[in-house]
C-alpha cells in the first residue's frame, strides 16, 4: 500500500524529509480496526517528531495522528464497529500513524464521523478535540450540562487561534463559560471571535494589565515557560491552570503555593499509550461531539486542503505549521 514515510529526521525543506513509499497492508487483530484512510491532519506533534535528530530508521517510519475513512476490516474482538462505518480518529503515538492507505487502530479511541461533515472536515478534529475535551471536562472538571453555574467561571486560552484553541473555545461556550481568548494578529483575532469567544486580548502584552482581573481557568496552548509567571499572577486562588506545552526548562512551583493553584498537563495520547482502564472514553467523547456537530453546535475548524496525500503535499502541510501562524487546521486528503 501507498505511505508517506521517512528514514532520516531532517529539515522540512529536505528532498528527503518526506519519501512516497510502499509498505505492506496490515491486517487487524484484537479490537483493531482496518481503516481506509481518506484524509489526515497535520499538528505540532507531527513536527515535534520529525524534528532533525541523529536517528536512522531501518523500515520507514509513518507519521500521522489524525484521521478519517473508512472501516474495511475488524479484528476478532471488535464490537462496536463494523466494515463500511465512517470514522474518525487521533491515533496512538506509539503505533504506525495515519500518513497511509490503511491504518490500524483500536476502536476504543475511534468515534464515528459526524455525517454531515466530508472527510476532510472530519480529519481536521480529533486530537485537537480530545485535547480540547480531556482538558476542560476532565482536568479542569467543568461540567457541559451545568451551563447556569459555569456562567459565573471565566476561562483564559492562550493561543486562541491554532487548531486546539478552536474547538477549545467553542466547547467552552457550550459549557457557559465565560472565554478570554488570545491572539496577536488581526486574522487570528477576527478568527476566535467568530468561534465565539467572548474577549480576546494578545498575548505578546501584559496578561495582567489586559485582563484587569484574575481568572478561574487557564488553559495554556502556547510556551508554558514564557507565561508562567503571568499564569501564576492572574489565576485565581484555587484556581487551576492545565497545559498541553512541554517546558524546555524547569518551571517554579512555588509561583503557584500561596494560591493553592492546581496545575495540570494534557496529553491526549496517555490513554491509548498507557492502555489505561478508561481508554474508551476517548471514542466516548469522539462520539459526542460527532452529535454536536450533528445537532449544529459546532462548527469545523479546517482552513486549509491539499490534496493528494505524498510527500509533497505532507512536507508543505509541515511547513505550515511549523511556520507558527496557522489558523485552525490543515488537512491532506485522498492517496492517488
Amino acid at each position: 500500500m501507498k505511505a508517506v514515510g521517512l528514514k532520516k529526521y531532517l529539515p522540512i525543506e529536505h528532498e528527503e524529509s518526506f519519501l512516497n513509499v510502499e509498505i505492506p497492508k496490515p491486517v487487524p487483530t484484537g479490537r483493531d480496526l482496518l481503516v481506509n484512510v481518506r484524509a489526515v491532519s497535520i499538528n505540532p506533534v507531527d513536527t515535534k517528531v520529525r524534528a532533525p535528530k541523529d536517528q536512522v530508521e531501518e523500515e520507514p517510519r509513518i507519521l500521522g495522528w489524525d484521521a478519517s475513512g473508512i472501516v474495511v476490516e475488524v479484528g476478532d474482538e471488535v464490537s462496536d464497529y463494523k466494515v463500511g462505518d465512517e470514522v474518525y480518529y487521533a491515533g496512538s503515538i506509539t503505533r504506525p500513524g495515519s500518513n497511509s492507505e490503511y491504518q490500524l487502530v483500536d476502536e476504543r479511541i475511534v468515534g464515528k464521523k459526524p455525517s454531515s461533515l466530508d472527510f476532510a472536515k472530519a480529519a481536521a478534529l480529533p486530537l485537537t478535540t480530545i485535547t480540547a475535551w480531556e482538558a476542560l471536562f476532565e482536568r479542569f472538571d467543568v461540567k457541559l450540562e451545568a451551563k447556569e453555574e459555569n456562567k459565573q467561571k471565566h476561562l483564559l486560552i492562550i493561543g486562541g487561534a491554532g487548531g486546539v484553541g478552536s474547538i477549545a473555545i467553542q466547547l467552552a461556550k457550550l459549557a457557559g463559560l465565560r472565554v478570554t481568548a488570545t491572539a496577536s494578529r488581526e486574522e487570528t483575532t477576527t478568527w476566535v471571535q467568530k468561534l465565539g469567544a467572548d474577549n480576546v486580548i494578545n498575548h505578546h502584552e501584559s496578561l495582567k494589565e489586559q485582563l484587569q482581573e484574575e481568572v478561574d481557568y487557564i488553559l495554556c496552548l502556547n510556551s508554558t515557560e514564557q507565561h508562567w509567571q503571568a499564569m501564576g499572577e492572574i489565576i485565581k486562588p484555587q484556581g487551576q491552570i492545565c497545559s498541553i506545552v512541554e517546558s524546555p526548562e524547569l518551571l517554579d512551583l512555588n509561583v503557584l503555593q500561596s494560591k493553592s493553584v492546581t496545575f495540570v498537563w494534557e496529553f491526549m495520547f496517555t490513554r491509548p499509550m498507557y492502555k489505561t482502564e478508561d481508554m474508551s472514553q476517548q471514542q466516548y467523547l469522539l462520539n459526542q461531539v460527532s452529535q454536536l456537530f450533528e445537532e449544529g453546535h459546532l462548527q469545523a475548524t479546517l482552513t486549509e486542503t491539499l490534496s493528494p496525500i505524498e510527500a509533497k503535499t505532507i512536507k508543505e502541510a509541515h511547513a505550515k505549521v511549523e511556520s507558527g501562524k496557522m489558523i485552525g487546521k490543515i488537512v491532506v486528503k485522498g492517496f492517488n
